[in-house]
């Protein structure tokens, strides 16, 4: 049983159409190979393209969070300042509180009053 036995092909009509057979099997499993390598190759490029969109659509997300978040931080800053200013112009229609800023910044007094500009240093001595 060592002998391996050697089988004599026929050549005959049966054995050319098997061959014919098998070479067209051959080129299916080679076509079929190639569509789905390039199938593969489609997807992992889809894949991958849309990793990256996504990945910059959540950089570009992150980055107009934080200037959302600065944007508002600055509204509120204004409309504390605007309150303030509003407050302001209340406080400026009140005559008594108009002559109390002249009397402190421009020395306006009262009739009869006389103003001594103190410095503010403590004396040396």
């Amino acid at each position: 049983m060592a002998d391996k036995q050697r089988v004599t092909r026929l050549e005959s009509t049966y054995m050319q159409h098997y061959d014919a057979y098998m070479d067209r099997e051959k080129k299916k499993k080679k076509r079929l190979f190639r569509r789905l390598t390039l199938f593969a190759l489609i997807v992992a490029v889809v894949a991958v393209s849309m990793v990256t969109y996504q990945m910059r659509q959540q950089a570009l997300y992150n980055e107009k969070q934080e200037k959302y978040e600065q944007l508002q931080e600055d509204m509120s800053a204004l409309k504390q300042e605007e309150k303030d200013l509003n407050q302001e112009i209340e406080l400026l229609q009140d005559e008594d509180y108009v002559l109390q800023i002249a009397r402190t910044n421009y020395f306006f007094s009262k009739e009869g009053e006389i103003i001594f500009n103190m410095p503010e240093e403590e004396p040396s001595y």
